[in-house]
């Protein structure tokens, strides 16, 4: 998958936070701490530093939702940071994403803390982040 295909779905995927650039994709693929997870209509980057690993961020194309594409992306990036010995994973999620805090949730990840207002929204609203754990 291209940085530009990513893009676009990632766009699709989000309104809040705002979707990621093209270059914002390119420059992920181009570290060598940052690992992705790829299907048909999505994908997913993990981050590892040492023992912790963090999900920056899974997307799947909306005609692909709802039918185990994004689970398989999820179950994936915690193979692959077990794979690289990590102890544990992070993420941030928006509050209001219920379907993503709810598959986290499924995946035994526990609510950790919130950033207040820490989301820029449309129209200049703010939306506070939730920060996710899960032991591996």
């Amino acid at each position: 998958m291209t940085p530009k295909q990513m893009a676009k779905i990632h766009a699709l995927s989000f309104k809040e936070p705002r979707p990621w650039s093209v270059k914002e994709f390119a420059d992920l693929l181009a570290s060598p701490h940052t690992h992705i997870v790829t299907s048909d209509n999505g994908f997913a980057f993990v981050q590892i530093a040492g023992p912790e690993a963090e999900l920056l961020t899974i997307a799947v194309h909306p005609c692909a939702r709802r039918n185990g594409e994004g689970s398989n992306l999820l179950k994936n990036v915690l193979g692959t940071a077990e794979a690289a010995q990590c102890e544990e994973i992070f993420l941030e999620v928006v509050e209001t994403n219920e379907p993503a805090i709810a598959l986290y949730h499924a995946y035994g990840f526990e609510n950790r803390a919130t950033r207040k207002d820490y989301y820029n929204g449309p129209n200049g609203v703010k939306s506070h982040a939730v920060v996710m754990h899960k032991k591996l």
